[in-house]
């Protein structure tokens, strides 16, 4: 499959772009074309605007144009995890045909979609204690920033809107503010981030999804061709989403397996990481991921692009949050709310083609 490297659309025809009002602007988030989060730098007065959508900026840099389209005239550059007001969303040019969302930001023009993660401004209230076992936790900000202390000194890593965490401990500092401690599944550590930026996730929200259906009628199709999963009970469609699956490497070692496959692990979070600085990845609290290979590839949600339908992982099967919390909770096996993962001999059947 040939895809669009994007902007070289100067022979292309274009279309007049379509404004898409605020309630499709939401409605296209639920479909997974779009995405959602906020920062802890912000003032209080700017984060009690939770209701506002905003976006951050995912790319190292992004550009604003005037209109939804490359052709138009380049108003600014914009640099990642700065946060900018959504205003409205717009279909722009033709190309790339996997997306083409641009979102109208800060009153500047338009970005297209790719580089900008739809986020919420949403502080919490601290538990008054955390469960003996913990609890899995989202965040619920643009983002945050853990410290290996409770205060903000030795950084450890910055945490993004709704990626998940394994909370296990709360405290507090000589100010009095809430911290919690999070457990970090990859290198055997704690770290701490202020409670106000993480929303503990309810037992309701991890409740099973189509419970009464037998397991053996349950599968998922994968078409990589098509970027797209699909899910069934039976003969009938339950669910669909697109997809970004894996792109070939210099080393061939990063294209998604086709083939049949179960879901025989999942877990709530996991913090991924491969490689170095220049060529690898370094990715805490990876949410809502459901393992197919014991080599690693999953379904998982994804807070580091918003380009599903485009091959950009790893190997994985990478899926908006919601998405991916969707096929979590209607999978097997069915993980428990005080379990942080569980392996299984069986699994939901997973078929991925080309």
């Amino acid at each position: 499959m040939s895809i669009p490297d994007g902007p070289g659309l100067d022979r292309l025809p274009l279309e007049l772009p379509k404004r898409v009002s605020r309630r499709e602007f939401l409605h296209l988030s639920g479909m997974g074309l779009l995405g959602l989060g906020l920062p802890l730098r912000w003032t209080r007065s700017q984060l009690e605007v939770g209701d506002a959508q905003l976006g951050r900026i995912l790319s190292e840099k992004a550009d604003i144009y005037l209109e939804p389209t490359f052709l138009a005239r380049h108003v600014k550059t914009v640099w990642r995890d700065e946060v900018y007001p959504v205003l409205s969303a717009a279909i722009g040019d033709p190309r790339p045909e996997t997306n083409r969302v641009w979102y109208e930001i800060g009153n500047l023009g338009f970005v297209h979609s790719s580089a900008v993660q739809p986020v919420r401004a949403e502080l919490q209230r601290p538990l008054r204690y955390v469960p003996y076992l913990g609890t899995l936790a989202e965040v619920t900000l643009p983002y945050i920033e853990a410290y290996w202390e409770p205060k903000k000194a030795r950084h450890a890593y910055r945490l993004y809107y709704e990626t998940t965490h394994w909370v296990n401990g709360l405290t507090w500092d000589h100010k009095d503010r809430a911290w919690y401690r999070i457990y970090d599944d990859r290198i055997g550590q704690h770290y701490f981030a202020m409670a106000e930026g993480l929303r503990p996730v309810l037992l309701s929200e991890l409740t099973p999804i189509s419970s009464d259906v037998p397991p053996a009628e349950k599968r998922i199709e994968v078409s990589l061709l098509e970027q797209c999963v699909r899910c069934y009970e039976g003969a009938t469609e339950v669910f669909t989403a697109r997809i970004s699956s894996g792109t070939l490497s210099e080393k061939g070692d990063a294209w998604t397996p086709t083939g049949a496959f179960t879901t025989f692990r999942k877990r709530g979070s996991r913090h991924m990481a491969a490689g170095n600085l220049a060529t690898g990845y370094d990715l805490p609290g990876v949410p809502w991921v459901s393992y197919i290979t014991q080599e690693g590839i999953s379904f998982h949600g994804t807070y580091w692009h918003n380009d599903y339908g485009t091959p950009r992982s790893h190997g994985c099967l990478n899926m908006t949050p919601s998405a991916a919390k969707w096929l979590y909770r209607w999978t097997h096996p069915i993980v428990p709310g005080n379990l942080d993962e569980l392996w299984t001999e069986g699994g939901t059947a997973v078929r991925i083609f080309g």
